[in-house]
């Protein structure tokens, strides 16, 4: 069963590359200045993802939005440390801690 998914990811991400190369116009227009190998990674992660998933293989394109959004502006995707959050509201004086709301 591993080889399967291996093989359709692997056809389906080599005709999106194919179709990105014919096309280039396109895929400038989606993406912009992203690396476009960053952002065939990201497909064929996605790719594999669904399929482990039990999802079609097939990207979604509110899913490649996702993709492109999240190599655009990375700081929307990253998990803040909660820890680091919570002290960015705790300033130190000389008389203790005051917690700024």
């Amino acid at each position: 069963m591993l080889v399967m998914k291996n093989i359709d990811c692997e056809i389906y991400i080599k005709q999106l590359i194919t179709f990105f190369e014919t096309n280039p116009g396109d895929l400038m227009e989606l993406v912009g200045d992203v690396q476009k190998e960053d952002f065939y990674k990201k497909l064929r992660e996605k790719c594999e993802k669904n399929y482990d998933d039990g999802i079609d293989h097939i990207i979604t394109r509110q899913q490649m939005i996702n993709i492109v959004m999240e190599l655009k502006i990375p700081e929307l995707f990253e998990t803040p440390n909660p820890k680091s959050v919570v002290e960015g509201y705790i300033q130190k004086t000389k008389w203790g801690k005051i917690i700024l709301n």
